[in-house]
């Protein structure tokens, strides 16, 4: 395959998002074969059973965006212990109508940053369980609990910390591995 693209899911709708941040750095480590491509999610509606036979627009572009994307990279704060709205919601979205479920096979990445000290586990644990049940193949090894740090990516969307950068390229290194298994 000549070019590999990921649909990427930012989980936090702030416009200074530390987890934006951090997927606009994973970006600069990814081999230049691989493209990376921001799915909107805040002008997606909520999810609605009624609606699903005629798709809004903006939930018709998120399925697409799934469908001709080779991986399926999440990077997504937790909020109240678990998935962000947000998320679920374009998953939600995306397994639908019945039968056109367009999680089904995906290569996916899950990882997230917040400023706590756990990180994001408990959002990365139930994603994948929500993940597993619509057909996906999530990576599960390593796992990128990641604590934010003020200046941990600079304002040009570098990892900051030499410790950190190397971990996030093994990460990365990993994923790519991963997307190309699904996608001989």
């Amino acid at each position: 395959m000549s070019t590999y693209k990921i649909a990427v899911f930012v989980g936090s709708l702030r416009a200074a998002s530390f987890n934006l941040r951090l997927a606009r750095a994973l970006e600069k480590l990814v081999p230049a074969d691989f493209k990376f491509e921001y799915v909107s999610l805040g002008d997606v509606p909520l999810y609605n059973q009624d609606n699903e036979n005629n798709l809004p627009g903006p939930a018709a572009k998120l399925k697409q965006q799934i469908a001709d994307a080779q991986g399926i990279l999440f990077v997504s704060p937790e909020h109240n212990r678990s998935v962000p709205a947000a998320i679920k919601n374009a998953i939600d979205w995306g397994s639908r109508p019945w039968g056109q479920n367009s999680w089904t096979g995906k290569a996916v990445g899950i990882v997230g940053t917040s400023p706590s000290a756990a990180g994001t586990a408990l959002m990365q644990q139930h994603l994948r369980n929500i993940l597993a049940a619509e057909g996906a193949n999530a990576l599960t090894t390593p796992e990128v609990f990641l604590q934010y740090t003020e200046g941990l990516v600079d304002d040009e969307y570098n990892i900051t910390n030499e410790g950190t950068r190397k971990f996030l390229q093994g990460w990365v290194d990993r994923y790519v591995d991963w997307i190309k298994k699904f996608n001989p």
